[in-house]
């Protein structure tokens, strides 16, 4: 939250706050950055010189969808629904070798972040990148592939421990005949469908895949499942049972429309109780778009964020595996902390910085656009914060602890407030408490 968005929002009570911020976010813009007309079986059936083109061409697809996004989350009025894709985002990994598959992913992610669960869940099983990733495309009758069925039931809906091994096998007979044509447009092809008899979670029938999601939806199980994960995304890492108990409740009961569940949990007076505030470790991409928002950061070489992204270890569109990133405290390690404290004082100084590491194999591809042929790269930021906006918005008469506070969501150490006390520029002061490990969390 910036100043200006604070001064907006202190008197107003908490129902309303979340009403207006439904409010903001009912909108949606989708991402229009890569082009969604690509013929992509003509590449194969091209020579290699065109190939190599192609993939050049689709790195540099890559790299904009990425900061295109960034760009979004960072200046968007619609600040709950980008927080939510993004969640949902990891919730549903996917890595897609087209830039237009992954761009249609993020939108209906983005589109159904404030809708209804069960429809995003549907679409994306849908969505070309899924099939793709999932290998549902190879699931045919006769020759089952059981990757997606098995991902829907274990990290997208009803959890480990509520299906059985046979059900991963009929689940996937189910879902044989689902694909996309060479635009990438769903397709059912009943001639590779498997039309026999199939008993998934206790229930007989000719089962087609939107079947087998309309049973994973009548579960119970599904609604405590995404509640618990939700809970350790917005609320705190550790669940409390009693609590993802009455929100998947609401959840169920609301027929998995996510707009009630979050209303639920934004009123709940124990969203507000002082162990749930400033306990969650912030996401690389949160730190790097939190700071853009706050301080309104122009980049004269936005590929700078890119870097920031894999040093600190979440690369957006590119998840280490189907499971997603596990998050919380899995964020921060010895090399991740010093980078996520050095990056806040080295953009709002326009300074530099020494990227050092190596991305996994399918990452350098992604960053190759920007990258020299040394492992450890000094780069200028390159970075222009409206340092005229951010400080003409603190309200007149806040004092230093005031503004630590509300820039700082734990409660300021005894060391920290001697050091603001002793601080006689607001802006040093203010790139401090930034650069602090306080900054980290939400």
């Amino acid at each position: 939250m910036c100043f200006d968005e604070f001064k907006a929002a202190e008197n107003t009570p908490v129902k309303q706050a979340v009403k207006d911020l439904f409010k903001a976010s009912a909108g949606y813009e989708p991402l229009a950055i890569v082009n969604n007309n690509v013929d992509y079986s003509m590449v194969v059936k091209g020579d290699k010189s065109t190939r190599k083109m192609f993939m050049q061409e689709q790195r540099r697809e890559e790299k904009e969808l990425n900061l295109g996004w960034i760009k979004q989350m960072s200046t968007t009025q619609a600040q709950l629904r980008e927080k939510m894709a993004l969640f949902w985002n990891n919730h549903f990994a996917c890595r897609a070798k087209q830039g237009a598959y992954a761009q249609q992913l993020a939108n209906i992610q983005r589109s159904n972040a404030l809708g209804n669960f069960k429809t995003m869940a549907l679409e994306i099983g849908k969505s070309p990148a899924m099939l793709q990733f999932l290998n549902n495309q190879q699931n045919l009758k006769g020759h089952p592939n059981e990757n997606f069925a098995r991902e829907l039931m274990e990290l997208f809906t009803i959890g480990r421990g509520n299906y059985t091994e046979q059900d991963v096998k009929e689940s996937a007979r189910a879902f044989t005949g689902w694909g996309f044509d060479r635009n990438g447009e769903f397709g059912f092809r009943p001639f590779v469908h498997d039309n026999g008899q199939k008993t998934f979670l206790g229930k007989t029938g000719d089962f087609k895949g939107e079947d087998i999601i309309n049973i994973l939806f009548e579960k119970k199980e599904t609604a405590r499942f995404v509640s618990n994960k939700l809970y350790k995304y917005l609320v705190n890492e550790t669940p409390d049972p009693v609590h993802v108990s009455a929100m998947a409740d609401v959840f169920y009961n609301a027929n998995y429309e996510i707009k009630p569940l979050l209303e639920y949990v934004f009123t709940a007076d124990w969203f507000y109780e002082d162990k749930n505030i400033g306990n969650l470790v912030k996401s690389p991409v949160e730190l790097i778009v939190g700071l853009n928002r706050q301080f309104n950061i122009n980049y004269q070489r936005p590929e700078v964020l890119l870097q920031f992204q894999k040093v600190l270890g979440q690369v957006l569109f590119y998840p280490p595996n189907v499971a997603g990133w596990p998050g919380g405290r899995s964020w921060i390690d010895s090399s991740s902390l010093m980078y996520r404290i050095k990056i806040p004082s080295t953009v709002l100084n326009g300074g530099v910085i020494d990227f050092t590491g190596k991305a996994d194999p399918e990452d350098e591809a992604f960053l190759a656009t920007m990258r020299t042929q040394q492992e450890n790269v000094n780069m200028h930021v390159q970075a222009q914060p409206d340092w005229n906006k951010f400080l003409g918005a603190i309200p007149k008469g806040m004092n230093k602890t005031s503004i630590a506070q509300f820039m700082l969501e734990p409660k300021l150490s005894k060391a920290l407030m001697s050091s603001i006390n002793q601080s006689t520029d607001t802006r040093a002061m203010v790139i401090e408490l930034v650069s602090s490990p306080e900054y980290q969390l939400a």
